[in-house]
């Protein structure tokens, strides 16, 4: 009687011990992101309250913050205990991924909103550059792409062929990096050869408000795929425990996804 007794107590201090565990990278994340809204807001629209350093240090601080929180928490979700599996837990990383996707779906539909105010009103502005042409349909080919090699190489994850699954998630790699390096460039020739920057009326806040805001997810996405690869490499990943690629996966698709609608609201919707 006093053995099962011991048992049942042991049994129910690991349950209560698997599911106390709360992660503290959530709060940094979120700090770090009002911080950086924050000083972009000031930034933009209330310099004449605040000393300019003050927006930048924000901008500065929070970025960093941010980039911290999801770095230590995907950390301790994917890399820190890989070893560990188990549905339930799998199902729970996923859902998160879901519901943060859903969170990034209302963040990108306000910038479009705004974008359909903009052209509600006089239409072309006084400073419209020729923002479609052949980077923008490279950049789009190389995105789209990219999901593709990111699907088929889950699919050769799934099916036991590793040489194949490492060489489409390095390819997938290697396409988001060019990605970002013609977007980096896109924006050199409007700034300088055009003129055409954040400032140049309430289509240039509209433009790089949203390609930025895109970036910035391709970038994270960049970042993802690379830990992915990375653990590729050590072998951490096989057909039973691939929460990490599908997540990854979710989170570019998406991506592709809003690129699309960019492409076709922001950068043909310009010429029309």
């Amino acid at each position: 009687m006093a053995e099962a007794t011991e048992v049942a107590s042991e049994h129910a201090g690991d349950e209560e011990e698997e599911h106390a565990h709360e992660s503290r990278w959530p709060l940094p994340a979120a700090i770090g992101a009002g911080a950086l809204y924050l000083g972009a807001g000031l930034y933009f629209v209330g310099q004449n309250l605040v000393p300019s350093v003050i927006p930048i240090v924000l901008v500065a601080v929070g970025a960093l913050g941010l980039l911290g929180g999801l770095a230590g928490w995907a950390n301790e979700a994917f890399i820190a205990d890989y070893r560990r599996s188990g549905g339930g837990e799998s199902d729970v990383l996923r859902m998160g991924m879901i519901l943060f996707l859903a969170s990034d779906v209302a963040t990108f539909s306000a910038g479009f909103v705004y974008y359909a105010f903009i052209r509600v009103g006089a239409w072309p502005p006084e400073h419209l550059p020729s923002l479609l042409g052949s980077l923008v349909i490279v950049n789009t080919a190389l995105l789209v792409a990219s999901s593709f090699t990111l699907h088929y190489g889950h699919e050769a994850l799934e099916s036991g062929n590793r040489r194949r699954f490492l060489g489409l998630m390095g390819a997938t790699l290697l396409l988001g990096v060019v990605f970002l390096g013609g977007q980096v460039y896109e924006y050199y020739e409007l700034l300088v050869a055009e003129g055409f920057s954040l400032s140049t009326g309430i289509l240039g806040s509209a433009f790089f408000g949203l390609t930025g805001l895109h970036g910035l997810h391709v970038a994270l996405g960049v970042l993802l795929l690379a830990i992915a690869f990375g653990r590729a490499l050590r072998g951490h990943y096989s057909p039973e425990r691939d929460t990490a690629i599908e997540t990854t996966s979710l989170y570019w698709h998406f991506v592709d996804v809003v690129w699309l609608f960019l492409v076709l609201v922001l950068y043909v919707g310009a010429s029309i």
